[in-house]
């Protein structure tokens, strides 16, 4: 598995289960949910994600998005 399918994998859980816990528990984790679109958003114009930086430290190949 490479970097991108794990951050792809990863924001797609985060987004799911925020959603979830705003309908079961509080609607502020749609906050959440925003920060995690908002992230995806700007890394499509800028390259640059937090999670594809911790993840290449860790010794992940890299895709073709986060390079």
């Amino acid at each position: 598995m490479n970097i991108d399918r794990v951050v792809y994998a990863v924001a797609g859980f985060f987004i799911l289960a925020s959603v979830l816990l705003s309908i079961y528990h509080n609607q502020n984790w749609l906050w959440f949910t925003g920060f995690v679109g908002l992230n995806l958003f700007q890394a499509a114009f800028t390259g640059f994600c937090p999670l594809a930086k911790i993840l290449k430290a860790a010794g992940l190949k890299p895709g073709h998005a986060f390079e």
